[in-house]
């Protein structure tokens, strides 16, 4: 990460990378792996979860040591900082569906 001289800190290029690709995906979604297949580098999740960026999503009961996260509005804003993008959240048909099916009966 990189700091401005006010302080405000943005991302490497590897985080803004990353945080890119969840911009088009359902709920925010964040990649596991890169374009080659290669996991993403966890120190990359982190960093962008503790700037708030990122947040953890769920549970992967499959691979529990794999955080799957989500963007957040920061982090779309630091992805896309195009004045059009800032403070808006894009909501997928998908979302409401997944979100209405996974709900507690």
């Amino acid at each position: 990460m990189s700091a401005t001289p006010e302080g405000k800190k943005h991302p490497t290029a590897a985080q803004r990378a990353w945080l890119r690709r969840g911009l088009d995906q359902p709920g925010g979604k964040l990649p596991l792996f890169d374009e080659q297949g290669g996991e993403i580098d966890p120190r990359t999740i982190r960093a962008c979860v503790a700037q708030g960026w990122a947040a953890p999503w769920f549970d992967n009961p499959l691979k529990l040591g794999w955080l799957v996260c989500r963007l957040t509005r920061a982090g779309r804003a630091v992805a896309d900082p195009s004045p059009d993008m800032i403070g808006r959240v894009k909501i997928q048909p998908q979302d409401v569906i997944i979100k209405l099916q996974n709900r507690p009966s």
